[in-house]
């Protein structure tokens, strides 16, 4: 496979080449080392491809897991406390978890509560999504996941990984697809969301 299209927001695709060349290169490598026509393994059911084999979500995000793990990179949770007053949010955001917690107390918050999120590869505070899901999902990545991630200071860095709409053509319908995806982010204005990222849209040689 290879990486066809590429969409830098807030200079990511910049961050990336000066500050962690290697790590960039160890992405590019993954794509390039996938064999498409070992993941038509899904029959497809619809109408409109009834009898078709089509490339397979799951098996794509096992390579994928496969070559980043191998590679060191790894699964990263950011844990933090919930509360709706923006001036006590700005301020515990940068606080430990476990001062979080006081602090929001300390505070006039009775009961803060606890929630997370988790991101499945993280390298020198770099993040890798790889989203072969439904629309919902990329969204939930681009304007929540990387955003907590950044603001707490576990990445410097988001990175996307979406099939093209070439690709997403030979899989499931429903799937998201870069030219969307960057469509959607380009509409929020040039600093939504207020963090670098790199969305990369892949599809077969």
């Amino acid at each position: 496979m290879k990486i066809a299209q590429k969409y830098s927001h807030l200079n990511g695709e910049e961050y990336l080449i000066v500050h962690h060349k290697k790590l960039y290169d160890e992405i590019v490598n993954v794509v390039s080392s996938i064999d498409e026509s070992t993941l038509r393994t899904k029959v497809s059911k619809e109408k409109r491809t009834k009898g078709a084999r089509l490339i397979s979500p799951k098996d794509l995000n096992k390579v994928f897991d496969k070559e980043l793990s191998a590679s060191g990179w790894k699964e990263s949770r950011y844990s933090y406390y919930i509360t709706l007053d923006r001036t006590l949010m700005e301020k515990s955001v940068l606080l430990p978890t476990k001062e979080q917690r006081k602090f929001l107390a300390e505070n006039g918050e009775q009961e803060p509560i606890y929630s997370y999120n988790q991101t499945d590869f993280v390298k020198d505070k770099v993040a890798v999504e790889v989203q072969f899901g439904k629309y919902a999902f990329v969204a939930y990545d681009l304007f929540v996941k990387h955003m907590l991630f950044y603001s707490g200071g576990v990445i410097d860095l988001g990175i996307e990984i979406l099939p093209t709409k070439k690709m997403q053509a030979q899989m499931s319908s429903g799937i998201a697809y870069f030219e969307g995806e960057v469509y959607n982010v380009m509409r929020q204005g040039r600093n939504s969301p207020p963090v670098p990222l790199l969305i990369l849209g892949i599809e077969p040689e």
